[in-house]
């Protein structure tokens, strides 16, 4: 199940408070500019620092590319 579309214009990092990339294939929110993917369980992003996993470069690369190609935007624009 997709997160709700207001729920995503509203999400950020709990750490730089930027936006956030969506894989809902992935189930997970991840954070580029740190490299740290937040899961989400049970439709439930789990926002907490200590929760996070920090990527490689090789993820970090691939969901780079994987935003791209697919057209995922960020969470919110910051400006």
């Amino acid at each position: 199940m997709a997160l709700d579309p207001v729920l995503l214009e509203i999400l950020a990092c709990p750490e730089d408070k930027g936006p956030l990339l969506y894989f809902e294939g992935e189930d997970s929110l991840y954070n580029p500019r740190l490299k740290r993917r937040y899961m989400i369980k049970d439709d439930i992003p789990v926002m907490l620092i200590e929760e996070a996993e920090t990527v490689d470069d090789a993820e970090h690369q691939r969901l780079l590319a994987k935003a791209e190609s697919e057209g995922i935007q960020p969470t919110f624009d910051p400006s």
